[in-house]
């Protein structure tokens, strides 16, 4: 898969990444529907994930990827490049630490 160089550093990034964001469709559980469809494309080779805090999707990305190491897919979180947002509604100079550590966890 292609790579992109950072420009801030010697890390790459792959350059095709899947975004996500939790919809729901009646009769699914959205966040396990998410979880499924991160954790089918880590195991046919995606390593790039967009999420956020207001997509609702930073749970079951980890969730997936804790899957994803178990099941041989990947060996660590390291293979992965993972973005996500500091959303506007937390940008108060107080609460960035906390955000940050939110999306982190």
């Amino acid at each position: 898969m292609q790579q992109v160089t950072l420009n801030n550093c010697d890390k790459t990034m792959p350059a095709i990444g899947m975004g996500t964001v939790l919809s729901s469709r009646p009769g699914a559980d959205p966040s396990e529907t998410m979880k499924s469809a991160i954790l089918e494309a880590i195991k046919v080779g995606y390593r790039h994930f967009d999420t956020a805090f207001i997509y609702q999707s930073e749970k079951p990305l980890g969730e997936a990827i804790v899957e994803a190491i178990h099941l041989g897919f990947i060996k660590s979180r390291d293979e992965l490049f993972i973005t996500t947002k500091l959303w506007c509604t937390f940008a108060q100079r107080d609460q960035i630490i906390g955000a940050c550590k939110l999306s982190l966890r």
